[in-house]
């Protein structure tokens, strides 16, 4: 469950990144405010970045539609269902893209804490 919502708050931030909104929150329920240190910065490589870049573009995607969803989900049950399913569909993206989930989710908190890090990323993602 911890991972579905390390990935879920990571597809949030992901959306929030590519309309360049630089300050996501990771969902409450996951943990108190940490401080900034929490995540320790790590030298990413530039394919690690890149492959963080293009999954988060598909998952921005994703997350939006599930998004829509969820709010339309009747009772707890069918959203659960609908979180479970968009977690999966958030994985194969994450693992496709030559990342696995807890290097996305290291890449996806780094960039909170560093702006350069962001930038850069967003350069990736949006090339010109």
């Amino acid at each position: 469950m911890k991972r579905m919502t390390a990935l879920f708050s990571a597809a949030l931030l992901s959306a929030g990144m590519m309309t360049a909104t630089a300050h996501a929150q990771q969902d409450p329920a996951q943990a108190p405010e940490q401080p900034q240190a929490a995540a320790p910065a790590q030298d990413f490589t530039d394919e690690q970045l890149q492959q963080f870049a293009d999954a988060s573009q598909e998952i921005a995607v994703i997350s939006q539609e599930y998004t829509e969803r969820l709010q339309a989900a009747e009772d707890e049950a069918t959203q659960q269902e609908v979180r479970m399913e968009a977690n999966d569909r958030m994985v194969e993206v994450v693992e496709g893209s030559g990342l696995d989930v807890d290097t996305f989710n290291a890449i996806g908190q780094a960039i909170q804490q560093d702006p350069e890090l962001m930038q850069r990323v967003q350069e990736m993602a949006n090339p010109s």
